[in-house]
């Protein structure tokens, strides 16, 4: 389950788009426990805008208690739902949501190096536990 597009979604039906924490989490744990659909649906959705960061792109503003979706939040998850072609590019987006700037990613190859490292970090840990264990 994509845990952005989860948000957008949960605060997306709520009336002007607030909620408190509790009712996010308890949201969130029913479509997390919903079954495999919700999850590849999510995973469709947040394929469209990889580089996805609510807080950082003011899709979603926290606020007393809570978080609130804003209008840009709102418009780009119609653009991520209203898409049929994951192929098309971003800048086909319209032009409300073109300012949602996006963090690079790392190049491929750090990346997988990084998850290579914390693979053999858990690896580790689990042998540790083992030893420890018996």
């Amino acid at each position: 389950m994509n845990f952005q597009v989860t948000v957008l979604k949960v605060l997306v039906s709520y009336p002007e788009g607030f909620a408190v924490m509790d009712d996010i989490k308890r949201d969130m744990a029913i479509l997390a426990t919903s079954g495999r659909d919700w999850s590849d649906r999510t995973k469709r959705v947040a394929a469209r805008v990889p580089e996805l960061d609510i807080f950082s792109q003011g899709l979603v503003d926290r606020e007393s208690g809570g978080w609130k979706i804003t209008e840009k939040g709102r418009t780009l998850l119609d653009f991520m739902e209203g898409r049929t072609s994951v192929e098309q590019p971003i800048e086909a987006a319209p032009s409300i949501i073109a300012d949602v700037s996006i963090p690079s990613l790392p190049p491929l190859a750090e990346r997988a190096k990084r998850r290579r490292e914390r693979r053999e970090r858990r690896r580790e840990g689990r042998e540790r536990a083992r030893s420890t264990a018996s």
